[in-house]
Parts: structure tokens; sequence; C-alpha cells
């Protein structure tokens, strides 16, 4: 049994994470300041002697003995990491080198949650983990994706400078149960406006793509990461390479639902990416990891989900 440390913990994916780190046999800390995540995606486990939920922020600093921590801590969809973009960067820098000194004091194994938002809107497709990105560092989007890549610095160097055992997952768009219905991305904006009969939003004509994993998959990546080799401490893309259009995306919901919504159409917001698809070679050879999960069953599960949670 390990005693794992999840910040934001009461997440979308931290309750994952907690879930199946619970169900491996460890002990779980979670820590959230509730900002984005919810004590509902969690309640589930607190009577679990193994689980423990601790209300803090990530941007100041929190002591524990552990043995691994995974750095999920940070707002992940624009309507909420713009909300307060200065609290966002904080969370992704400051949140980072807490949790570092932390894993520092106790020599604990410790993972950070990046994303495929360090591309930026790619010149090279798909990305692959040499690919340096293409990031307005001044732009609507730049206090998630400079925080992230400034995150991903300071922890390169707390392992080359201090030793630190780290690991670096680049995570995809992901999708699936316990999404935040409010929080603006795509598929839950896609299928709650499908199933309560509202138009459909597409920003731009459609045609930028995506690649959607469900959150199985990732959970699966990162628990692998995590277990792989020690020389895997540079970043590694976790995503599903099937690259679908937006457009795809909204008539697939339409089908799925059954919903008669009308699809209406937006100006593109700043720094939007045309295309997003992960290179996922380096996952393949090193984690002998790919995702499983087809998009129609992922959305089936996901629709499942939200028709609870309307009540519809």
């Amino acid at each position: 049994m390990k005693r794992i440390l999840v910040t934001g913990g009461a997440g979308f994916l931290g309750s994952h994470l907690c879930d199946r780190l619970l169900k491996e046999g460890h002990e779980v800390i979670s820590v959230d300041n509730y900002f984005t995540g919810s004590r509902s995606n969690v309640v589930h486990l607190l009577e679990n002697p193994y689980f423990e939920l601790i209300r803090h922020d990530v941007t100041v600093p929190y002591y524990a003995e552990i043995d691994e921590i995974y750095n999920l801590a940070c707002p992940a969809s624009p309507i909420h990491y713009q909300f307060n973009p200065i609290k966002t960067i904080k969370t992704s820098v400051m949140g980072a080198i807490n949790m570092l000194g932390l894993a520092k004091r106790v020599k604990a194994k410790i993972f950070q949650a990046s994303t495929s938002e360090v591309y930026g809107d790619p010149d090279v497709h798909p990305q692959p983990e040499s690919y340096w990105g293409n990031v307005n560092p001044i732009g609507d989007r730049a206090c998630y994706n400079e925080g992230k890549r400034c995150a991903e610095t300071i922890f390169m160097n707390y392992h080359i400078q201090n030793g630190v055992n780290i690991r670096i997952a680049r995570i995809f768009n992901t999708y699936g149960p316990r999404m935040d219905p409010n929080d603006g991305r795509v598929v839950s904006n896609f299928i709650i406006q499908a199933l309560q009969g509202r138009d459909i939003t597409i920003f731009g004509d459609g045609s930028q793509t995506r690649s959607f994993q469900y959150v199985d998959d990732l959970i699966e990546g990162m628990i692998r990461v995590m277990e792989a080799p020690d020389h895997i401490n540079s970043p590694i893309n976790l995503g599903n390479p099937d690259e679908f259009t937006i457009l795809d995306l909204a008539k697939k919901i339409l089908e799925m639902t059954g919903s008669k919504s009308e699809l209406t159409y937006y100006p593109l917001p700043s720094d939007d990416p045309m295309q997003r698809k992960p290179d996922i070679t380096l996952a393949q050879k090193e984690l002998k990891w790919r995702p499983e999960v087809s998009l129609e069953k992922g959305l089936t599960e996901t629709i499942e989900y939200f028709k609870k949670l309307l009540k519809v």
C-alpha cells in the first residue's frame, strides 16, 4: 500500500484517479479548493477508511508524509481558467513549486498533469513530444498554456538539479462522466444542449479538429506513466489519435441523443487551435498504451450520465 496525494482530487479527472488508486489498494489523500472540483464527485468515497478529503489550495504549501503525488490541480476549461487568469497561472506555477518541494523533502515520485495546450495552435500535425509549440504568450489562453509550459520547466529543473523523480503527461481532450456541465467544453456543451433541445453552438465553421479520449483510457495511461521506468521523465502524450471535426462531433451527438436541436455558428475565439491530434508513438513504445474506448461507446456513457444529472 502506498500513500498517494492527488491534488485536484475532487475534479473530473482527479475523482476518477482516486477511484482507481483506492481500487488498487492504496491510501489516497485528495486535496482540492473546490474552484472547479466538487465534493459530489468523491462523496461515494467518504466512507472508505483509506480515503481522506482535504480542502486546500496548492498555491499554499502543504505538508504530508506520502509516497507519490499526482499534481492535477488547475482549472482546465477556457471558461474557468479565463475567469481569474492570475489565479490560474499561480495555480500552475506556485502549485508545481509547492508540490515539488514536498516531493523533494519526502523523496516522493511526482506526476504533473500537463496539457496538449502547450502546443498552442500547432504548425506540426500530429503533435509529437519533440514539437515546441506555437503559443501566444499574451493571448486569452496564455494563463493556462504558459502556466503549464512553465510548470513543465520547473518539473524538469527539479529533476536535473535536485534529483526529484518526475513524470509529465501532456493530456489531450478528455471526456466522460463527472464533467462539469458548466465548464464550456465541447463534449459537455453539445450533449447538454442536445438533451435540452437548445441550439448547438459551434464556434467557427466547425472544421477545426480535435481528438477525444474517454476518461478510463486516460486514467490507465496516467497510472502507466507513473509506473514507467525512471528514465521516462520527459513529457509523454496521452490522447486518442482518432481525429474528428467539431461539426462531426455535433452531428454524432445529435444522432445519438435523437435531438432536434439546430446548429448555430459563432465567431471563433482568439487563439483557438485549428488542429489537435496527438502522436502517441512514445506512449505505445514505452508504456504499451493506446486508447481502447471508441468515441461512440464513450459518448454513450457520457450521455447517460448527463441524462441522470439533468433528469431528462
